[in-house]
């Protein structure tokens, strides 16, 4: 188990190691993020959706001692 979970709060999916009361940040709690903001967690159905904050993700895997995945180039195909 890590010592930090995954929340959504301003626009953005973020990591925080605070407590998760009842296994989830509810929507409106304050929480402390790993990129070191407070705010309150969203948790509605479209905040999951949102990008990760990328120093979030950068320290979640400083942390968890693992490398980011590497991303891979988006290509459109042309419709025939």
């Amino acid at each position: 188990m890590h010592p930090f979970h995954w929340v959504p709060g301003e626009g953005e999916r973020h990591a925080s190691p605070d407590s998760r009361p009842g296994g989830g940040y509810p929507t409106g709690m304050e929480v402390t993020t790993l990129c070191g903001k407070e705010l309150l967690a969203d948790n509605s159905e479209f905040g999951w959706l949102w990008s990760t904050c990328s120093a979030c993700n950068a320290e979640a895997h400083r942390i968890t001692g693992s490398a980011p995945a590497p991303r891979s180039a988006t290509t459109r195909k042309a419709l025939p």
